[in-house]
């Protein structure tokens, strides 16, 4: 996994964490869902990355 890929997984899943608390703060569930989400994706590129990591 590049250095690049590392920086832009970290950042979306920040910006998910961000989200989901602001979401809980102000009970707006939709944002705090859509921070769910983010995490969740973030999460999911991280694990393909380092399945592609252990074939090289």
């Amino acid at each position: 996994m590049g250095l690049d890929d590392k920086i832009k997984n970290a950042a979306q899943d920040i910006a998910g964490k961000a989200k989901e608390v602001i979401g809980e703060h102000r009970g707006d569930e939709r944002l705090e869902a859509e921070g769910h989400k983010d995490q969740a994706a973030a999460s999911t590129k991280k694990v393909g990355e380092d399945v592609k990591d252990v074939f090289k």
